[in-house]
């Protein structure tokens, strides 16, 4: 059976044979990638989510304020990161500066979005909207991925909004190396949850261990359906992976290397699960020499970067420390 979500010239070849590149949008890509979920959407009522009153909120100013001051990452942190490959860090942002960047997003998806599309997305946000920029370029959130990376200096590869709406089923099991087109192990995705997260809303959940990646390394891909999702699924559970899928708690968020397996539930709840995810690497990353249809549109994110060169664009800023 054929993806309906590909087109002809992704489609071609075994299930396993991604060698082309992606040929269409962004969009299309996550409708696709969300339709090899081994599991269908949630049936049944949904469950109501109480939403915590943040109180006043604070302007766009004060929200880069905050993202500006240093986050306190410890030596245990770090090492926690790097043998388990994610870490959870707490109390990153404040509710009111949730608050406010879950209202940006959604004004910005509302104003793009088919609103009848379960999982929506929206990448390269900050290269048109003040708010998320200061997010997105924080010096806070550029020095705990600089911390728990080693690396002197990071830069970004993209953003992206991610709503999972009411109803919405599950993110297959994946991780981003496989993604990525960047050549190095020295890359991460920050997750930021714009709101408390409850397992009914489907937070992200991540496999354990730094080498837990290598259990699956035989699952074949399967472009067309779940057998790769099932594949992963049925491997952890022989192997006795421990999986990490706790809620969040407002302002909590996560990150997790490019060789973390990761996947994230249905969404049961009345409410938009809604997140604002960057990735980074450290200054010096090159583009692999082959990119795949799984990068899906990586020329929009590091343009001019071909295979073998060095990702220094300027859509991939260097993020500034912060300060002291």
């Amino acid at each position: 059976m054929t993806n309906p979500y590909l087109s002809s010239a992704t489609a071609a070849g075994t299930a396993s044979d991604v060698a082309v590149e992606w040929d269409r949008g962004n969009d299309q890509w996550w409708d696709w990638y969300m339709s090899l979920a081994d599991s269908p959407a949630p049936v049944g009522p949904l469950v109501d989510v109480a939403e915590a009153d943040p109180g006043p909120l604070p302007s766009d100013d004060e929200v880069a304020a905050e993202l500006a001051v240093p986050y306190p990452v410890t030596d245990t942190q770090v090492a926690s990161f790097r043998a388990e490959s994610f870490v959870k860090l707490p109390g990153v942002l404040t509710p009111g500066a949730l608050a406010r960047l879950r209202a940006r997003l959604r004004e910005m998806l509302d104003d793009v979005v088919d609103p009848s599309v379960g999982f929506q997305s929206l990448e390269m946000m900050w290269l048109d909207d003040a708010l998320v920029r200061s997010a997105v370029l924080s010096p806070r959130i550029g020095g705990i991925s600089a911390a728990l990376l080693g690396a002197e200096r990071v830069r970004l590869y993209h953003d992206n909004a991610l709503s999972k709406e009411p109803g919405a089923g599950r993110t297959p099991w994946h991780y981003d190396a496989h993604h990525f087109p960047l050549d190095s192990p020295s890359v991460l995705t920050a997750w930021i949850p714009l709101q408390a997260t409850p397992v009914e809303m489907g937070p992200l959940a991540f496999a354990r261990g730094a080498e837990t990646w290598k259990l699956v390394a035989d699952v074949a891909f399967d472009k067309h359906g779940t057998s790769y999702d099932r594949g992963v699924s049925d491997a952890f559970r022989r192997d006795g992976v421990q999986v990490e899928d706790r809620p969040f708690a407002a302002g909590e968020m996560s990150f997790h290397s490019a060789n973390c397996f990761h996947t994230a539930g249905a969404n049961r709840t009345t409410s938009p699960r809604m997140v604002l995810a960057t990735t980074y690497f450290a200054d010096g990353v090159r583009v692999i020499p082959a990119p795949t249809m799984v990068s899906g549109d990586w020329r929009t994110f590091i343009p001019g970067a071909e295979p073998g060169a060095v990702v220094a664009s300027a859509r991939n800023p260097i993020l500034a420390p912060p300060t002291p």
